[in-house]
């Protein structure tokens, strides 16, 4: 088996802003995986809020023995962003040497397209209103906040927007009161849910909260051993392959959130088709998918998921499983 990862990035349509920062262009690794004449991929996005950059998840994958199989990866490297693209790879890899999908392999119904979020880059307020009107025919409008002066954000967004579905993004960026201050407003606005208020170093001020929105964990929540960190904070988790460490444990995590009560929200990074497409297996039936990179870059793959009225389209084979 021989490995290979190269960089690739991918300009977006516009700069996209969150609380943290800016950036014009997704920045990923791509990894191949090569065994009896068959090649899988898999791609990742590391992400420098959880230590990771290029050049230190590229020397990771560069560096590792190996697997003889997905299980074997998951003892070799911890969640995060390498293993998620190795992860995916050995995915694709098997389904190419099996001649079946990757659902089947997962043991999983046949896909469908799945409707999916459409985020909108913090901005100054009439920036995000025309953001807004500009995509208010789409089912659900994912706002990034995590500022103090956020409410007339999204006071502007509702305008431009009055009938869609509405989540609310903050990136880990309000205070405990700030949040308290603004959730009554949030509720008044339509606003369906909340994700990451709070530093999730600091997200034990939510046990004291009677709000009046269901919270999501994102930053809070990475594979399975997060789960028992989360009781009486969150109503809903967000799983994401790089932080999962790939479609592998984010199953297991899957079920085991279920099982422990928690809503389904099926997230991404800012990556191309090849990182969404594992992850529509993932969405199928969750609550909210939040899958639509693809959707803000001005170029993708030579072979991209699809987008329409329905939602993301699962992959062909051609692009991955």
């Amino acid at each position: 088996m021989e490995i290979s990862v190269t960089r690739d990035s991918f300009r977006l349509q516009r700069a996209f802003t969150i609380s943290r920062g800016s950036r014009s262009e997704a920045n990923v690794l791509t990894v191949r995986v090569a065994d009896e004449g068959a090649v899988g991929w898999g791609e990742c996005v590391p992400y420098a809020r959880y230590g990771e950059s290029l050049e230190s998840v590229a020397r990771i994958i560069k560096s590792v023995k190996p697997p003889t199989s997905r299980t074997d990866l998951q003892t070799l490297l911890p969640a995060g962003a390498a293993r998620n693209a190795l992860d995916c790879a050995l995915w694709d890899l098997e389904s190419k040497k099996a001649g079946n999908r990757a659902w089947e392999i997962a043991g999983l119904p046949k896909p469908v397209p799945a409707a999916t979020a459409y985020t909108l880059s913090l901005d100054q307020p009439e920036a995000m209103r025309e953001q807004a009107a500009k995509n208010s025919s789409r089912p659900l409008l994912k706002i990034k906040l995590g500022k103090a002066d956020d409410i007339p954000r999204l006071e502007a967004v509702r305008a431009g927007a009055p009938d869609s579905k509405i989540i609310v993004d903050a990136n880990e960026g309000w205070t405990p009161g700030l949040f308290s201050a603004v959730a009554p407003k949030l509720a008044e606005l339509g606003v369906a849910l909340v994700e990451q208020p709070l530093p999730s170093d600091n997200d034990d001020a939510l046990l004291d909260m009677e709000l009046p929105i269901p919270v999501c964990a994102d930053e809070s929540c990475h594979d399975r051993t997060s789960l028992p960190k989360l009781k009486g904070k969150y109503d809903m988790v967000n799983i994401k392959l790089d932080k999962t460490g790939g479609l592998t444990e984010a199953l297991e995590l899957k079920k085991a959130a279920m099982a422990e009560g928690y809503r389904i929200m099926v997230g991404c990074m800012l990556g191309s088709s090849l990182a969404m497409a594992p992850a529509t297996l993932l969405a199928q039936d969750a609550e909210v998918a939040d899958l639509d990179g693809p959707l803000l870059l001005a170029e993708d793959r030579a072979v991209a998921l699809a987008y329409d009225k329905s939602g993301v389209h699962p992959p062909e084979q051609k692009l991955w499983g």
